[in-house]
């Protein structure tokens, strides 16, 4: 993996700090999860996503990702 390509995504993200975002988080064994969130923070090695569900019975979830996570197609994101 190149550094430029991580500096590249880093950028990006944090371009996107605070924009509501459509995450598709492959799972394995073709488990596939979508959530939506908005972007939180971006630090040098990861980013968080908070994730609000519409359901009252679960809290909010801060998510964690690597920016190799969107390189390796691990993730995929996109702006809602």
């Amino acid at each position: 993996m190149e550094q430029a390509q991580i500096s590249k995504v880093r950028a990006s993200v944090h371009r996107q700090r605070g924009n509501r975002v459509k995450i598709q988080l492959d799972r394995g064994r073709n488990k596939v999860d979508i959530q939506e969130g908005v972007i939180q923070s971006a630090y040098p090695s990861v980013f968080t996503v908070l994730v609000d569900d519409e359901r009252e019975e679960n809290p909010p979830q801060l998510l964690s990702f690597s920016y190799t996570d969107i390189i390796t197609k691990d993730i995929r994101m996109k702006l809602c």
